[in-house]
């Protein structure tokens, strides 16, 4: 299980250390790509194959190649180095707006890798609404 918030620094080679709870599961073989709201999402190889079966199972509307096409288009499988590190490739990197301080966060089934400042302004925001979004959640049952 991937849970938890950790603050981390990006080195000038793009490596991003993971949290030591998380290597665990991440070590066996795991996959990044492009994530919502302008972060990256981490998989483990297995919590991907299954994320990438569902994917390629959509009909092939209009939304569903777009949505596909980021997703699986732009993944790369990477690997945690001896020192517990990932090397984000640069198009990612880019894509998300990272600079030297991070945030990964573990949501259970993959970890979200932020830029610090977007996730405390998205953090902020979400918590602001949290009753509304509490709301909504219960409409579906949760």
């Amino acid at each position: 299980m991937l849970i938890g918030e950790y603050r981390h620094n990006l080195d000038e080679k793009g490596r991003v250390a993971i949290p030591v709870k998380f290597r665990r599961e991440l070590v066996k073989g795991a996959v990044v790509t492009h994530g919502l709201d302008n972060c990256l999402f981490l998989y483990t190889k297995a919590n991907w194959e299954k994320w990438a079966e569902k994917l390629a199972s959509l009909n092939i509307s209009q939304d569903s190649r777009a949505f596909s096409r980021l997703m699986l288009a732009g993944a790369m499988e990477v690997e945690i180095d001896k020192q517990g590190r990932a090397v984000l490739p640069e198009y990612l990197r880019r894509y998300a707006g990272l600079k030297k301080n991070v945030i990964v966060a573990g949501l259970y089934n993959r970890v979200e890798i932020w830029d610090e400042e977007k996730w405390n302004k998205y953090k902020t925001q979400t918590e602001s609404k949290s009753n509304d979004i509490a709301e909504k959640m219960a409409q579906l049952g949760i």
